[in-house]
């Protein structure tokens, strides 16, 4: 029996909590892995899972196992890596979550030239706008937008956009123009309900700060709701630069109140905690970091 391999099913179960799930992740049959794991406690001689009705969590010699495993398994890669060379390029599995627009609009249409690089290697993009438990769904490396406040993660910051006031000329023509913060206090907001986003924004010019609560009738949760909403004429919009870039470009939506500053959004690349990075990993932030420097590249 491959004892990596083992490792790599007996940590897939630890972090799903079933076998069915990590067998799912692995691409195995779910007997495959009970039969693995029921072999690998009789070869150590000890319980290494505590079986409940809802899941199944170490005992205190597995939770040892599964650190050592980590440790193996991460050792075992980088030595795989070395032993190829750099310039063979990496292989295996990668698994990235990025918000959904996001990597509509600054990822998928550049991976042709990652995974050109790197031929053998299979990508896993987990496109979502939900916070993920990277380790519970075996995420390699999040992109995650906005403020951090878990303070356990093991992060990298990439990059950072404007964030500024959008509308649609459509939008513009019935309704004006604001000239300052305080007027878009009498237009309709479309407010984006996630960690980057929110009602209430602080606008600066020079020494001059002024804080706006937004009014608005349309609250939307969602990344693809708010750019959908914006073009058809609802309301304006706080977001990045990067939510609309090619709208911004075409002219088919207007950036408001120039003269003003709102606080930057950024870009990080988050890894689970407690865990290395792998170098699949690290190679493909170190890749899109340099993507996302090229203002020609990101949106």
């Amino acid at each position: 029996m491959d004892r990596l391999r083992v490792m790599e099913t007996f940590v897939r179960v630890v972090e799903t909590g079933s076998f069915s799930a990590a067998a799912r992740d692995l691409r195995m049959g779910q007997p495959a892995v009970s039969k693995m794991i029921a072999a690998l406690e009789e070869r150590i001689g000890t319980r290494l899972l505590i079986r409940s009705t809802r899941r199944l969590t170490p005992s205190e010699a597995g939770q040892a196992f599964y650190e050592h495993a980590l440790r193996a398994i991460a050792e075992a890669n980088e030595a795989d890596a070395a032993a190829h060379g750099a310039g063979a390029g990496i292989e295996g599995r990668l698994r990235v979550c990025a918000p959904v627009t996001f990597a509509r609009l600054n990822l998928v249409p550049k991976l042709d030239a990652f995974l050109s690089a790197h031929p053998r290697l299979s990508l896993d993009l987990i496109m979502d706008d939900r916070m993920i438990d990277l380790i519970a769904e075996s995420i390699d490396v999040g992109l995650r937008l906005g403020d951090l406040t878990d303070s356990a993660l093991i992060a990298r910051k990439l990059a950072s956009a404007e964030r500024l006031v959008v509308a649609s000329a459509t939008y513009l023509e019935r309704k004006g123009t604001p000239k300052t913060p305080g007027d878009l206090l009498a237009h309709d907001a479309v407010v984006y309900e996630q960690r980057s986003g929110g009602q209430e924004w602080v606008f600066k010019r020079g020494t001059s700060e002024t804080s706006v609560a937004l009014r608005g009738r349309l609250f939307i949760n969602a990344a693809e709701g708010v750019r959908e909403a914006v073009v058809a004429g609802l309301g304006f919009a706080v977001v990045s630069r990067w939510m609309f870039g090619p709208e911004l470009a075409s002219g088919k939506v207007v950036s408001l109140l120039p003269e003003w500053n709102l606080p930057l959004m950024d870009l990080w690349a988050i890894y689970p905690s407690g865990k290395f990075a792998t170098t699949k990993a690290r190679a493909f932030v170190n890749w899109f970091e340099k993507i996302m420097a090229s203002p020609a590249d990101a949106l």
